[in-house]
């Protein structure tokens, strides 16, 4: 299976990678692992801003975590030159900015684990984190960092 291949059948463009926002990098690889950044949710190339429980429903928000998804493949991809060298995607950690009494964070982060999941195959299945958070920079509705393998 080629990445690029499903990339394409999706209607997938990989973005650049984003410049930093404040004094780190977009990713770092060292041995086989490749770290990126958290990325925030961006909409028409602005921070997708708004607050799950208040302002945005479950649905919006696993909308804005699939493009949190697409960013994430853009910066891999110039991490490491050719996403299929990708062995494994390692882990999602996904900060939902959300009411204190909304309880379905593990529901928005799903709309990026389900996209690893088409693109990648079983080398998308990953361990998560999703958190509740009181804010996110730019007032951004969703953030998510991931770790890969390298083949």
């Amino acid at each position: 299976m080629n990445v690029y291949d499903t990339l394409t059948r999706l209607n997938i463009t990989l973005p650049p990678v984003a410049i930093p926002a404040a004094a780190y990098v977009p990713f770092m690889l060292t041995g086989n692992l490749v770290f990126l950044s958290g990325h925030i949710a961006k909409k028409d190339g602005k921070p997708w801003v708004g607050q799950l429980g208040k302002n945005m429903a479950t649905e919006e928000g696993k909308a804005a975590a699939r493009a949190i998804a697409i960013d994430l493949m853009g910066t891999l991809h110039a991490a490491v030159g050719d996403l299929n060298k990708i062995k494994r995607i390692v882990k999602l950690m996904s900060l939902v900015n959300s009411t204190g009494d909304f309880t379905e964070q593990h529901l928005v982060t799903n709309g990026a684990s389900e996209l690893f999941g088409q693109v990648f195959g079983d080398k998308g299945a990953h361990a998560r984190s999703a958190f509740g958070v009181a804010q996110i920079p730019m007032g951004a509705c969703v953030e998510i960092e991931l770790i890969a393998e390298l083949a």
